[in-house]
């Protein structure tokens, strides 16, 4: 039986969640991003971030996001991950689900993400979810890094 075959638990971060997930964000994504995933996420919007674990308390999956302290209609996904035996199982979908749920129940009716350019597995999740893409923003984040943006109604 394949690991996505098995239940999995979800629920709300924890600060001490960092440690875990930073240390398998890279292979997850078989590329450096543990960057981009920094402590002060979990510090600070682990009530509104979610980990999905297996059955044996491991990570399969999560995202860290947060509502807008600036924008009181906006929430945003900042970083999401899924072990590589738990993808097209439905499992970051329902991680998604989950935070949208928290987003419309306070009140948010927009959610917003970014991505690189190259990131095309991504493109494609966040469109097959009903986000709308940018095109490519050239520097978004800085000289040479250009993004992808996500908007989605809820």
């Amino acid at each position: 039986m394949t690991s996505d075959a098995l239940p999995y638990t979800v629920r709300a971060a924890r600060p001490e969640d960092y440690d875990t997930l930073v240390a398998v964000v890279d292979e997850w994504w078989g590329r450096p991003a543990s960057r981009d995933l920094t402590r002060v996420f979990l510090d600070h919007f682990h009530a509104t971030s979610l980990v999905a674990q297996e059955p044996d308390g491991s990570p399969a999956g999560f995202v860290i996001g947060f509502l807008s302290p600036s924008n009181p209609a906006c929430a945003y996904i900042h970083f999401a991950g899924v072990a590589p035996g738990r993808r097209r199982a439905g499992l970051a979908r329902d991680l998604y689900e989950r935070f949208f749920a928290r987003a419309r129940a306070e009140g948010r009716t927009v959610v917003k993400a970014i991505t690189s350019p190259v990131n095309t597995r991504s493109i494609a999740f966040h469109t097959a979810l009903g986000f709308t893409a940018s095109d490519p923003l050239p520097d978004y984040d800085g000289p040479g890094l250009d993004r992808v943006t996500f908007r989605m109604e809820l």
